[in-house]
Parts: structure tokens; sequence; C-alpha cells
């Protein structure tokens, strides 16, 4: 790892899959469980490193830096892709005011998969630390490239990896939010059977806790709107509130 490997990954907050998804179950990449860095062919929107990008390896070293500073004071840990990241972004001041007395540790990258994840976690993320609770929301951009099958398997790996290495932390397993403003989109659709399969991996809390809110963004019609999600995928300031608020209960209950 250092200056050889060339691999580029977008850190901008309000960026994580703009390319056009593969809506049927045929599969274009590889494998979500096969662990790796993020390479520039992942990402094709970012292959130039325009601006606000920044190297997916830089970002692991930084959160290696992060993680070494943190001292072994962790208390929540946040893990996932772009919409964990916005917490540095649009859900900034939501995050300090909600969770910075947790000791909290956010790893989350802007474009990541479940194979990204599954690196990271393996390559030094979350050594030495012991937090109550790590919040846990990936797969969205698995979407394109992957089958459901391959999701949720890649999301269930992600699972066995921070409980092999976190055994007394335990997991709040979010359901991929809903992304597209229609409820009839294509995507919902593979979204509800991808979280469906998902929460099987609930225990009853014992280590892993399940949870939905994928309904406290929406309409009562299932519309997605822009006052919450402006791109139809990443939540502003106003979604972060209810990301916050809507995951409370739980994060209070498993905090004890």
């Amino acid at each position: 790892m250092g200056s050889k490997v060339k691999l580029i990954c977008g850190v901008v907050l309000t960026a994580c899959m703009t390319a056009t998804p593969v809506f049927g179950q045929q599969r274009r990449g590889g494998p979500a469980t096969r662990p790796g860095p993020k390479e520039t062919a992942d990402q094709p929107w970012i292959k130039d490193g325009g601006p606000g990008t920044i190297g997916f390896v830089n970002r692991h070293e930084g959160f290696l830096k992060d993680l070494k500073a943190h001292d072994g004071k962790v208390g929540i840990l946040f893990v996932g892709d772009s919409i964990t990241d916005g917490w540095r972004g649009q859900g900034k001041d939501v995050f300090a005011k909600t969770y910075g007395s947790m000791d909290p540790y956010n790893i989350g990258i802007g474009g990541d998969k479940t194979e990204h994840v599954i690196w990271r976690l393996q390559h030094g993320e979350i050594e030495g630390i012991s937090p109550k609770v790590a919040v846990l929301m990936i797969g969205t951009n698995n979407l394109g490239p992957n089958t459901n099958e391959e999701i949720v398997k890649g999301v269930t790996k992600v699972v066995k990896i921070l409980n092999d290495k976190l055994p007394t932390t335990k997991v709040l397993l979010l359901a991929i939010f809903p992304r597209a403003n229609k409820a009839d989109d294509p995507l919902r659709g593979r979204i509800t059977a991808i979280n469906e399969e998902i929460a099987k991996l609930d225990d009853g809390g014992q280590h892993v806790k399940y949870l939905d809110i994928g309904k406290k963004f929406l309409e009562a019609d299932g519309t997605l709107t822009k006052d919450i999600m402006p791109d139809y995928l990443h939540p502003n300031a106003k979604g972060y509130q209810i990301w916050a608020d809507a995951t409370a209960p739980a994060i209070a209950e498993l905090m004890k």
C-alpha cells in the first residue's frame, strides 16, 4: 500500500453512485464478498480525480490515523458508504449533537460496495477498539453490478467480520435506505427483497439488531421527495435528523 497503488474513490459527501444502475439480476461486476480496495475502474465518474475527490487508499490510511488518535476510545462506530460518510457533510451538525458525547468513529467512504468495506475491516480500521454499538448500512452501490443474492452475501460477510473482530459490540444493521422518486421504481423492489433477507441476520439483539427506518423518509404514497433526499439517494440535513431520531431508541437500548 502506498504511492505505487493508484486507486481513486469519491469522497464528495453528496456523491455515492451516479452511474445508471442495472435493474436486472445479471452480474456485471465482481463478487460482493471478495475483498479488495476500490479501483479507478470501479468509479469511472471520478476516474480523473476531479475536485473534491481523494484516493481510496488515502482515505483508508487517514482512518488508521484517526483510529490511533482515538487510542482505543470509541463508543459508537459507523460503517458504510457515502450515505454514512455524509454525516461529515449534510449531517455534520446532527451528528455532533446526537453522537458527539458517545466517542463516535465514522469509517464511511463514498462509493463503497460491500467488498470494499470487507477489505477495509480486514486491513486495520477497527483494530484495538470495542465500541458498544456499530451502526452499519451498506449495499446500495452493489445494486448495479451484483444480484440480490450476492448483495445479501456481501452484507452478511460484513456483519460476520464485525462480530468476529468486535465480539462485545452490538451491530445495528440498518436496512438499505429507499432510493429513486417513485414507489414502483425497480430499485425499490430489489431493495425490499434484499432487506427481507438481511433482516434474518437479527439474532434478537444479542449480537445483531436489524432495523428498517426506510418508511420514515417516504410520503404516504411511497414517494421519496427532494425535500429529504435531493438526489433521491443521499439525505440532506433534514434527512439526517430523521435518521438520528428513528434510530435513537435502538441505539440507546444497545448502548446500555
